[in-house]
């Protein structure tokens, strides 16, 4: 017999959003959130000393360079490139560095430079309609000064513009590294909202199972929480190795008071991470219990059509004997033979319904 050939897997065409002839260092966005103008929010504070500004001109950020002051510089808007390479020329961020800033597709990491750090992580969070965003976030640590750069407006840290704005807790009175751990810090306690969310959602689609209200498109469900929760693995488990760099790290720029609390947030980024596994366990179980209800659904059926297949099996082969064509059958005369056959049937019907409710198969 000739083998029967096989057909080859069709694999998509994958089409890289990043050219393979880029030159290394080149800065081009390779994102898909657009913004019209790159916004900057500076923040120049001290335990004294409180200042905001609002703009769309990169320029105006010069201006703090030579400020005595901890400076804050959130930009907003990765698309315009040229603007992120002014930027980085002005502060002398090596063009690596610059193009890591506007590669969105970057894994979490830190890398160490003899004036700065520099840090990407990924910002998740909930929009209003209950989708994931998986945010592109790098963070620029100096001697006096944090540069953060966000693909788009909105973000976790409306909690830190308000201590610095009101002087609340110590983050007034610490330096530039605090304030890098009070970022990272808001940006793993969201980590816990988004948890939760997820935890939520596998409770509904637990009870939905449990109480066989599963409705057509769960399969659906169950795989959209996959790749949510995968989503969620690959931006948070890489933010975990890059903590524990930061609390190993010998450097000049982190405090010593500061890696207390980054020993702090590590415990924290561990009891997320192990939350997302246990989580991950469970959603690869939802879909076992899924097949498993439906399973059990099937063998009802099939245990009521058996059961009542074995009550009529033998009334059908009652009948089928007097239903023959043959002249001498006995009883065929009987004045009440017809009434006798009916009580035989029904004796039977209703002793195996005894029988097997005896067993309790019913």
């Amino acid at each position: 017999m000739a083998k029967r050939k096989r057909r080859p897997l069709k694999v998509p065409v994958i089409k890289s959003r990043v050219s393979h002839n880029q030159v290394p260092g080149t800065v081009s966005y390779t994102g898909k959130k657009e913004a019209k103008t790159t916004k900057l929010e500076i923040i120049d504070y001290s335990k004294e000393h409180y200042e905001r500004v609002d703009t769309e001109n990169i320029e105006d950020a010069f201006a703090f360079e030579s400020s005595k002051h901890v400076t804050w510089i959130n930009v907003n808007g990765l698309n315009n490139a040229s603007e992120i390479e002014r930027l980085g020329d002005y502060y002398k961020l090596h063009p690596l560095i610059q193009e890591d800033i506007v590669t969105t597709n970057q894994r979490p990491k830190m890398d160490e430079y003899e004036d700065y750090l520099f840090i990407v992580f990924k910002m998740l969070h909930y929009d209003e309609n209950g989708l994931l965003i998986n945010e592109h976030v790098s963070m620029v640590l100096g001697r006096d000064y944090v540069t953060t750069f966000q693909e788009a407006d909105g973000d976790v840290f409306d909690g830190i513009r308000d201590r610095l704005e009101n002087s609340k807790g110590r983050i007034r009175n610490a330096g530039s590294d605090y304030l890098m751990f009070a970022i990272l810090d808001a940006v793993v306690d969201n980590y816990f909202m988004v948890i939760e969310t997820i935890s939520a959602k596998i409770e509904i689609l637990e009870d939905q199972l449990f109480e066989s209200k599963v409705e057509s498109d769960i399969t659906e469900d169950i795989q959209d929480l996959k790749k949510e929760i995968l989503r969620i693995r690959r931006a948070i488990i890489p933010l975990r190795e890059v903590i524990n760099r930061i609390e190993k790290t010998d450097t000049l720029l982190i405090e010593g008071r500061t890696q207390n609390y980054i020993r702090d947030l590590y415990d924290h980024i561990i009891q997320v991470s192990e939350s997302v596994e246990i989580y991950r366990e469970m959603i690869w179980g939802l879909m076992d219990m899924y097949m498993t209800t439906i399973s059990n659904k099937m063998n009802e059926v099939m245990k009521v059509l058996t059961i009542m297949a074995s009550i009529f099996i033998p009334l059908t082969f009652m009948a089928g004997i007097y239903g023959m064509n043959f002249e001498y059958i006995p009883e065929l005369q009987l004045q009440y033979g017809y009434f006798y056959l009916w009580g035989a049937m029904i004796l039977v019907f209703f002793g195996m319904i005894w029988y097997f409710k005896r067993k309790k198969w019913l």
